[in-house]
């Protein structure tokens, strides 16, 4: 089993050992605990036991203090979204979002949102829930929301995402401002001119930190005169 794999492998470690100290999250309160995995190390774990993981022992993983072991369980999860059939697929959706609040730090989601939640709401057609996300309280379910359109704006679907970042526009969270902007910046390599409306637009109420993610793709003295708010070069 991976979880008895994994404490056999950390508990003696020196990482293992950082555990019982913690980090305190972006949300006042939130503490988390890591014991120092790298991205590499994760996904090895992840590709070992997709295929052959319960349900149960995912959800052991997902619900876990250790932040690094949820973030094994996220990854199985995409990787079973990746080759799973309709009805599994709607399975995996359900234990995402029944246990969303254990996707709460910005790794989680960004591996996760787009993944799992934008990819099952673009097969339906429906995207009520990412509205709904985005007007929540909490800061994870808001970020969830507009990570997840990353998949509909790859899929050439980009409405959306404006429509989203409307409503998250005034969020006064930088982790918010972060990922409307590297959406934005996704979606500009879609569609330059619609990225530029938009910015036009919104410039006056966009957070400077969202407007400078989302002009990254455009040449250096282009950006320079978004930045003043100038678009007469268009």
């Amino acid at each position: 089993m991976l979880l008895n794999e994994l404490e056999v492998l950390y508990k003696d470690s020196p990482l293992f050992n950082h555990t019982r100290y913690h980090k305190e999250s972006y949300v006042e309160g939130q503490i988390d605990y890591f014991i120092g995995m790298n991205s590499e190390t994760i996904e090895n774990f992840a590709t070992k036991y997709y295929k052959t993981i319960d349900d149960q022992e995912m959800l052991k993983l997902l619900r876990h203090k250790i932040h690094d072991f949820r973030s094994i369980a996220l990854s199985i999860m995409c990787r079973q979204m990746d080759v799973a059939d309709a009805k599994r697929q709607k399975d995996l959706v359900e234990i995402y979002l029944e246990n969303l609040d254990w996707v709460n730090n910005w790794d989680l989601v960004d591996i996760s949102a787009s993944k799992i939640l934008g990819s099952y709401l673009y097969g339906i057609n429906d995207f009520d829930l990412l509205y709904e996300l985005s007007k929540s309280d909490n800061l994870w379910y808001k970020r969830v929301s507009i990570v997840a359109t990353y998949h509909l704006i790859k899929s050439d679907l980009l409405q959306v995402t404006l429509d989203l970042i409307d409503t998250l526009i005034t969020e006064k969270h930088d982790l918010m401002h972060k990922a409307c902007g590297w959406m934005l910046r996704e979606l500009g390599k879609k569609d330059t001119n619609l990225l530029t409306d938009y910015l036009e637009t919104n410039y006056i109420k966009m957070p400077r930190t969202m407007l400078r993610y989302a002009i990254e793709k455009y040449p250096v003295e282009i950006r320079k005169r978004i930045l003043k708010g100038d678009f007469l070069w268009r």
